[in-house]
């Protein structure tokens, strides 16, 4: 029986997508200019990550071996359009926003890993449960990254969540009492960002003898090798 726990921190935390498997970097990188642009991704994210891994989980025992990735690039293909139909109908601001990254969310590897890994194994429900927690987890990082961008490359917090939410939203946007430095809203600052976000979760993951879980774990893996 699988650990509900653990799946859900497996996602979360211990495999998160984009600071452990460094997986969907590109629009990790180049949408997270503000918060809500990463939310926003996040959402559209998870949704994706969701329905594909019940999809995967339903079908799993008709699925024929040499033509499984075929089956699940299609599915989340399908599952791509449709949100980027509905976020152009219903968030057309957001959705010009987003742009290009929002279909290039085909091109997530975690999406497809969690099919092939995941999914094609667990009952529905695990497989849900496993696609919500990576999908969760992506969004946290996006919401981080973001968040500090946005704070520090142009002193606000929550700009253009209107876009997101309506315009009854529009006021809640922070403004803080600084100028912003553009070098975190441009490119640099994505990559800086990242990697203190990498080093944090390192430093949050050392245990008591100063070693990292993921360094750990790496030194057990390499003993079982030929």
């Amino acid at each position: 029986m699988t650990d509900v726990k653990t799946v859900v921190l497996d996602g979360i935390w211990r495999n998160n997508p984009a600071l452990v498997q460094l997986l969907g970097l590109c629009p990790l990188l180049a949408i997270t200019t503000t918060l809500v642009n990463g939310l926003a991704l996040g959402l559209a994210t998870t949704a994706v990550l969701v329905v594909t891994n019940m999809t995967v989980s339903l079908i799993r025992g008709a699925l024929i071996p040499a033509a499984r990735i075929l089956v699940f690039v299609l599915i989340i293909a399908s599952l791509v359009t449709i949100v980027d139909l509905l976020a152009n109908a219903y968030l057309y601001e957001l959705h010009q926003t987003l742009g290009l990254f929002i279909p290039l969310i085909v091109t997530n590897c975690a999406i497809l890993a969690q099919a092939e890994v995941f999914a094609s194994r667990h009952s529905i429900g695990v497989a849900a449960l496993g696609g919500l927690s990576t999908g969760a987890g992506f969004t946290m990082a996006l919401i981080a990254l973001g968040g500090c961008r946005e704070i520090v490359g142009q002193g606000t917090l929550f700009a253009g969540l209107e876009q997101l939410l309506g315009d009854a939203a529009a006021g809640i946007v922070i403004n803080l009492p600084v100028d912003g430095i553009l070098v975190a809203a441009l490119p640099p600052g994505a990559f800086f960002g990242l990697a203190l976000l990498i080093a944090l979760k390192n430093y949050l993951d050392r245990d008591k003898h100063g070693v990292s879980t993921t360094a750990t774990q790496r030194a057990q893996a390499e003993k079982h090798l030929p």
